[in-house]
């Protein structure tokens, strides 16, 4: 066998080995890659109950084009269909006690990809708050603890801030675009361009993109099959029982702390990932509560 060949042989084997690494048919993959989204393409979506009006040409367009991104960043998209089953389940309820819409899960997504990321800009987290904001919305923000780490109190404070929003504009769908270009930003484009609809707006890049990124996600996270992503039950990424201990004083040393547990340091900063020093230390008594998994790491 030649080189030329053999090469050729070895690139098919790659591609089409390749097709099924992340539980991607090569079926699907080649109907998303070569036929883009057109038989996938809803024929109505909302955000929030709120219709888009897909007979707009640019807003028609704009949807296509995240589904076709989103549908093809296999492992991106992958990894946030597993780690939804570990964080939906956490962020849902307190949504839905907070009587912000279930949708809104969607713009944690794109957010963070659902893990405690960092922002150039400094924002953290799964909601990514930026340090004043949170302190707006009641998180403590220092040294020793960071709780926009915290996922149940940063979902809280994002459920304050859109509840705010919504009041502001009347629209959830608004509301979710000011989470990226802010309250003020929007409100500005709004008066200047006399229209009260976000699919009516010209805004920037980001923020023009921000929804139909919601959207997107939503749609292939209701129907992972149907954009080409098969995942066995037991891929998903889960939440570990735990127990909760509540402290009110001063730990000198939170790997000692672990141990005493039964854990170690790492586990111990895996499941409370808003301690974010060594020690915590606590003059004033605040009582923290701190998850300890029952078993398995």
């Amino acid at each position: 066998m030649n080189w030329i060949k053999r090469t050729a042989l070895i690139a098919t084997v790659v591609l089409v080995s390749g097709a099924f690494v992340y539980g991607i048919s090569t079926e699907n993959k080649n109907k998303i890659t070569h036929e883009g989204t057109k038989l996938f393409f809803p024929t109505n979506i909302d955000f929030a109950g709120e219709d888009a009006p897909l007979y707009i040409s640019d807003v028609r367009e704009r949807l296509d084009r995240e589904l076709l991104i989103n549908a093809n960043l296999d492992a991106t998209t992958l990894l946030i269909i597993k780690r939804a089953n570990r964080v939906f389940p956490i962020i849902e309820p307190i949504l839905a006690k907070n009587g912000v819409p279930d949708d809104f899960k969607y713009l944690a997504v794109i957010e963070s990809g659902l893990v405690n990321a960092v922002s150039p800009a400094g924002a953290r987290g799964v909601w990514q708050f930026m340090p004043v904001t949170a302190k707006e919305k009641g998180m403590e923000v220092n040294d020793m603890v960071d709780e926009r780490y915290h996922l149940e109190k940063s979902t809280e404070a994002a459920c304050k801030y859109l509840l705010d929003a919504k009041a502001k504009f009347g629209s959830w769908t608004l509301a979710a675009a000011s989470y990226n270009g802010g309250m003020t930003g929007v409100n500005k484009q709004i008066e200047m361009q006399q229209v009260s609809n976000y699919y009516d707006l010209l805004l920037n890049d980001e923020t023009s993109r921000y929804v139909f990124r919601i959207l997107a996600l939503k749609e292939i996270m209701k129907d992972p099959v149907k954009y080409g992503f098969v995942i066995e039950p037991n891929d998903l990424y889960v939440n570990l029982p735990s127990k909760i201990i509540t402290v009110d004083t001063t730990i000198n040393d939170l790997a000692a702390f672990a141990k005493m547990q039964g854990i170690n340091y790492k586990i111990l900063k895996i499941h409370n990932p808003w301690l974010r020093d060594k020690k915590l230390l606590n003059i004033s008594r605040k009582k923290y509560e701190i998850a300890i998994p029952l078993s398995g790491y």
